[in-house]
C-alpha cells in the first residue's frame, strides 16, 4: 500500500477528498537525514519546556498529550496546509474519500490565525448562504476561532444533517462583521456537469478535481458534441470557486484539449517529489476555441489547468486573479489511526511559472457584476413602411430584428462573466469564418 497520497487542496468541509498514490518517500527521507546532526541546544530547550509544563502547569497534562501537541505545533508552524491528523481527523479524511457526511460545503485555510474561505462548493449550504472566497470566519457559534487549529475549526463546522451553526464573517468592503446561520446537510458534490449555452457553444462546469474528473470531463464534452450534432464552435470551462483536488485529474483535463507538450511539473526536496506530466496526442475539440473562467476561489488543480492552457495558447483565461496555491500536500499515515499532511513539493506551469502565493492572472479581466439591461423603445424601420422595396432575400426583412430580439437578458443578468465568455467565443468564430 502506498504511504504517500498527493493532494492539491486544503482541509475540506463536506468535500469528497480523493487522492492517488505515489511512491514511498520514507526511504529517501531517511537517506537524506541519516547523517544530519541533531540541534542539541534546541533539544535541551525542548526538554526543559516539556518538564516545566509537566511540573508547573496549572492542570496536570499527560506526556502523550504534550508530545502530540508538540507534533501539531511542528507541522502548523510550517505553512497553512501542513497538519497533524489525529484519529478523529484522519477518520474524517478517509470518510470523505468515499462518502457522505454532514457539513457546510466549504474549502478553508488559515490566515493570520483566522479561518479563511478558499471557496464555497456548488449547491451546498455554504454557497446557498452566500459565503464568498476571501471571507474570514472569526467566530463559530459562541467560540472565537482566533488561533485555534484548522482541524478544530473543521470539527466545529461539521455535524449532523439538519443541525445549525452560526458563522461570524468579516468581508472586505463590509464595515462590520456579520452573522450567517447555516443548516448542515449531507454533502454530495457533482464534480462535472455540462450544458449547451447556444447552438454550437458548450459549457463545462468543473466544481472540483476528483479521481475520475478527467474522464468525466471528456465524456461530458462528447455528450455536448452529440447534442450539437456537429463539432462545437467553442467551449467555456468554468473553474470559478473550484478549490482543487487530485493532481492527476487536472493533468487529464488539460490532456483532453492539448495535443502535445508539458502540462505541469513538480519540484521538491525528495527525488520522488519531482515529476513531469505531458500531454498525449488528441484534442477532443479539434482546435475549437476555449474560454476558461477563474476567480479568487480557483485554487491548486484549477490553477494547473488554467495555467497550462494559458501557456499553450489553447484558451483565453477570463475573470479575476486566482487564489495562488501552488503546493502539493502528501498524506503520510503514521499508523492505522493517525497521519500527517505535509507539503512536499511546489508545482510549475509549462513555462516554469510558480503559482504559489501569486496565482493565475486572467488574459481578460472581467469582474462579477450586476448588470441591468434597458429595453429600447419601439422604433419605426424601413420594413414597417408601406410599399417598401423587397430586399431580394425572400421576404426576410425582419430577420435582423428577430435576432436582436433573442432573449439574452437572463444570462447577462445572472452571470455577466459567462455572458462575456460566450460573446468572446462568438467573436472569435466570426473572425475565423470571415477569414475562411
Amino acid at each position: 500500500m502506498p504511504r504517500f497520497t498527493p493532494l492539491l487542496k486544503g482541509i475540506s468541509l463536506g468535500l469528497l477528498l480523493v487522492g492517488s498514490g505515489i511512491a514511498n518517500a520514507q526511504d529517501s527521507a531517511s537517506d537524506s537525514t541519516a547523517h544530519a546532526q541533531l540541534p542539541l541546544e534546541e533539544l535541551r530547550i525542548f526538554t526543559d519546556v516539556f518538564n516545566q509544563i509537566r511540573v508547573a502547569y496549572v492542570d496536570e497534562v499527560d506526556d502523550k498529550t504534550l508530545l502530540k501537541n508538540a507534533v501539531k505545533g511542528m507541522l502548523s508552524g510550517l505553512d497553512p496546509h501542513s497538519a497533524y491528523l489525529d484519529a478523529s481527523t484522519f477518520d474524517d479524511l478517509k470518510e470523505s474519500t468515499s462518502g457522505e457526511f454532514g457539513g457546510l460545503g466549504l474549502e478553508v485555510g488559515m490566515e493570520n490565525g483566522y479561518i479563511k474561505v478558499i471557496s464555497p462548493i456548488d449547491d451546498t449550504p455554504a454557497s446557498e448562504a452566500g459565503l464568498e472566497s476571501g471571507d474570514l470566519i472569526i467566530q463559530l457559534g459562541d467560540k472565537a476561532v482566533r488561533d485555534i487549529s484548522l482541524e478544530e475549526a473543521v470539527k466545529l463546522m461539521r455535524g449532523d444533517k439538519g443541525s445549525k451553526v452560526t458563522l461570524t464573517i468579516v468581508r472586505e468592503g463590509q464595515p462590520q462583521p456579520f452573522d450567517l446561520t447555516l443548516t448542515r446537510d449531507i454533502i454530495k458534490v457533482t464534480a462535472v456537469r455540462s450544458k449547451m449555452l447556444e447552438p454550437g457553444y458548450g459549457y463545462l462546469r468543473i466544481a472540483q478535481f476528483q479521481g475520475e474528473t478527467g474522464e468525466n470531463s471528456y465524456d461530458e464534452v462528447k455528450k455536448l458534441i452529440k447534442q450539437n450534432k456537429a463539432p462545437l464552435k467553442g467551449l467555456v470551462i468554468d473553474l470559478r470557486n473550484n478549490p482543487g483536488g487530485v493532481l492527476q485529474a487536472s493533468v487529464k483535463v488539460v490532456d483532453n484539449f492539448v495535443d502535445q507538450g508539458l502540462i505541469v511539473y513538480t519540484k521538491g526536496r525528495l527525488k520522488n517529489s519531482d515529476a513531469r506530466y505531458s500531454a498525449t496526442k488528441g484534442d477532443i475539440l479539434e482546435g475549437a476555441p476555449i474560454v476558461v473562467l477563474i476567480n479568487g476561489g480557483s485554487a491548486s488543480a484549477s490553477e494547473i489547468v488554467s495555467g497550462a492552457l494559458q501557456d499553450h495558447g489553447r484558451a483565453v483565461i477570463m475573470g479575476t486573479d486566482s487564489f495562488g496555491k501552488g503546493s502539493v500536500q502528501t498524506v503520510v499515515p503514521l499508523n492505522e489511526d493517525t497521519a500527517i499532511k505535509l507539503t512536499t513539493a511546489l508545482y510549475y506551469t509549462p513555462k516554469g511559472r510558480s503559482i504559489q502565493a501569486q496565482g493565475i492572472s486572467p488574459d481578460i479581466e472581467v469582474k462579477r457584476a450586476k448588470i441591468e439591461t434597458f429595453e429600447s423603445a419601439r422604433r419605426l424601420t424601413e420594413a414597417d413602411l408601406s410599399g417598401h422595396l423587397d430586399n431580394g432575400n425572400g421576404g426576410d426583412e425582419n430577420n435582423g430584428r428577430d435576432r436582436a430580439a433573442r432573449d439574452s437578458s437572463s444570462l447577462v443578468k445572472d452571470d455577466n462573466q459567462l455572458y462575456e465568455a460566450l460573446n468572446l467565443l462568438k467573436g472569435v468564430n466570426i473572425l475565423h469564418t470571415q477569414r475562411g
